[in-house]
């Protein structure tokens, strides 16, 4: 059994992203895997300041909520990072959150694994691609760790449509079933 974290960044309520999220938490339970999910809704995530002081001390010298995630994301067997994709990117809120990740990168993390489940209005093919490549570039700076899979949701746009798009919702399912 391995420990999965789920962190789901859309700050819409009654997100498609959400929603999708907790298909996928239900797929990776089913397959008997814990499974811990954070979400950015309601948390302070100040923007990394570039002072490198984590690298020594492995924890951020700011004091928000991004230090409790950066404890339970160390802690994890698998990453699943859940974004909306807005202008062909990862939210501003997801990236915010990677940067302050950085106290992990010279510490002991556990998880090796990094999924993404993305969401756009918008449905071709090439719509997450560089939010897959922002996220790539995130794990490229841990050596242990790859950026195993990513699944792309697209063609919702309204606040809780996916509630209604039951070959998206299986899909979330069956990707969830599918990590580590």
């Amino acid at each position: 059994m391995s420990k999965i974290v789920v962190i789901t960044t859309s700050l819409r309520a009654k997100s498609n992203s959400d929603l999708l999220a907790e298909r996928l938490i239900a797929g990776a339970k089913d397959a008997g895997h814990t499974v811990e999910l954070i979400s950015l809704k309601g948390k302070e995530i100040k923007y990394c300041i570039g002072c490198l002081a984590c690298q020594k001390t492995q924890r951020c010298i700011q004091k928000d909520d991004a230090i409790a995630i950066a404890d339970q994301v160390l802690n994890a067997d698998a990453l699943v990072f859940v974004t909306p994709i807005y202008y062909y990117e990862m939210c501003g809120q997801m990236k915010t959150l990677l940067d302050r990740l950085n106290p992990l990168y010279s510490a002991d993390y556990q998880f090796r694994k990094v999924y993404m489940l993305s969401t756009a209005a918008e449905d071709e093919a090439f719509v997450p691609e560089k939010a897959v490549s922002g996220l790539q570039g995130w794990v490229d700076c841990f050596e242990k760790a790859e950026l195993t899979d990513s699944l792309f949701c697209g063609g919702l746009t309204a606040g809780g449509e996916a509630a209604d798009a039951a070959e998206k919702l299986e899909a979330a399912y069956e990707f969830g079933q599918r990590l580590l």
